[in-house]
């Protein structure tokens, strides 16, 4: 029997992260009483607020649903929080986020998108692409679509676009018709110890798409799997053996236009209104998924024009002739590497502030190297103290310490009160900010000390 069909009550624990709110949207959608907790109230909460699900702030039994008949919790939420502990002691169905994504994902076409950077961008850009062209579909992003201001919507087709996360190897619960694998770099070794390891989890993912499913990989993202029963493709900017690739490339006021060669023919100038590089490489994947369901090429086209990006993806904060601000949530050396050339592509020979909060004591440690060699890429580098989430400090291991090994000779840590009286007096034109910490608290701050009302 379906887990999903008798469910009246739901109750969310950690409501307010960015898989967890697109669930219980979901819930909110199928008439189910939603409720939950978060630490802190953010936008994303307030919103919720509004859409009738009821959220409070407070680790307190008396505040939470005693008739909620399901339980769900993010792997972030502490072992000893009192709320968790009540329901699990009286015997409640306590399940992860990944558990209901399964229950969600099981009787539907699921198109599921993973990699350990890109997935965020390349799943809203496939939802839009299937939502403006009508084909239609529910959407489960982990991050809010700039065109629709939200992570989630439903459609009466039976079609479900997913991000699928590979953190304590929640998307190997799904089983898709469509996989998309963006990237397999080491990342997350706190929960999986080596890169093989990540890499036996990304092939464990591959295999379990359905039979006479596809696979859409990043070219020379190869992973071991089963090759039978499934149809297998590539794509890649700028890879001329990848089944699906970009040509003739051009920049023009921070757009991009571009050609798509794929193994029936070609897409011409496809417009994308998005910076990066590693973005027309997303959209890449994105139209590979549209063009295998089907989908009309030049409504495909329209779309991807339309598409208006993901907040704090490549995202401008201010865009003038004098000032540019972009915002990103690039937290591992490869997705800074990314945003640096993106950047250096559509801004080419201006000078780069980059300032960026590293994000965990273990994977500033873990990719310490690669981090260094990243930033000494900007011309000038400002540092938040790392953003500890999850975990406690570890000696010897700070932005000091990345500071200390980098090459270029304009670099400092600051906090985030003396970041803002730096914005206050900057004179550069062009400022990247960077990190998946909190970090972005300060960015509308920061853009409105750039652009004083007059």
């Amino acid at each position: 029997m379906n887990p999903l069909t008798n469910i009246k009550n739901i109750y969310f624990i950690g409501i307010g992260g960015i898989g967890m709110s697109a669930l219980a949207r979901y819930f909110n959608t199928q008439g189910v009483n939603v409720s939950g907790y978060d630490k802190t109230p953010t936008s994303l909460t307030d919103d919720l607020i509004k859409e009738g699900i009821q959220i409070h702030f407070e680790d307190d039994i008396n505040q939470i649903d005693k008739a909620a008949t399901v339980i769900v919790y993010t792997p972030a939420v502490p072992a000893t929080h009192l709320e968790l502990n009540y329901y699990r002691d009286h015997g409640y169905n306590v399940v992860k986020r990944s558990d209901v994504l399964q229950w969600v994902t099981e009787n539907a076409f699921t198109i599921g998108i993973a990699g350990t950077h890109g997935k965020t961008t390349t799943t809203s850009m496939t939802a839009h692409i299937l939502r403006h062209t009508g084909y239609g579909c529910n959407a489960f992003l982990g991050g809010i679509a700039s065109n629709y201001n939200t992570n989630f919507w439903s459609h009466e087709r039976n079609v479900v676009v997913v991000e699928a996360d590979e953190y304590d190897r929640s998307f190997l619960k799904l089983a898709p018709n469509i996989a998309v694998i963006t990237a397999v770099d080491p990342d997350h070794l706190d929960i999986y110890g080596t890169a093989e390891e990540v890499l036996k989890a990304f092939g464990q993912y591959a295999d379990k798409i359905k039979v006479g499913g596809t696979l859409i990989q990043k070219w020379g993202t190869t992973v071991v799997t089963d090759t039978n029963n499934k149809n297998i493709h590539t794509y890649g900017y700028d890879q001329l053996n990848a089944s699906y690739h970009t040509k003739n490339l051009k920049v023009l006021d921070g757009s991009y236009t571009f050609d798509i060669v794929h193994p029936g023919g070609v897409l011409y100038d496809v417009i994308l209104n998005m910076g990066g590089l590693h973005n027309v490489e997303n959209a890449t994947a994105a139209i590979a998924i549209a063009l295998t369901l089907g989908i009309d090429e030049e409504k495909i086209k329209l779309a991807i024009a339309d598409f208006k990006g993901v907040k704090r993806r490549f995202e401008y904060k201010v865009k003038t002739p004098t000032k540019v601000l972009i915002d990103d949530y690039a937290h591992h050396p490869e997705e800074l590497n990314a945003l640096i050339s993106g950047v250096r592509s559509i801004y080419p020979g201006e000078k780069m502030v980059l300032v960026f909060q590293p994000h965990l004591y273990s994977r500033t440690q873990d990719q310490c190297d690669g981090f260094v060699a990243t930033l000494d890429k900007a011309d000038e580098v400002i540092l938040l103290p790392i953003y500890p989430a999850r975990e406690l400090p570890i000696e010897g291991v700070s932005s000091d310490m990345l500071i200390s090994k980098m090459t270029i000779s304009k670099k400092q840590v600051m906090s985030k009160e003396a970041l803002l009286q730096w914005a206050a007096t900057s004179t550069d034109k062009l400022i990247v900010m960077a990190g998946a910490g909190d970090i972005d608290v300060c960015i509308n701050q920061i853009k409105d000390l750039l652009t004083p009302t007059k």
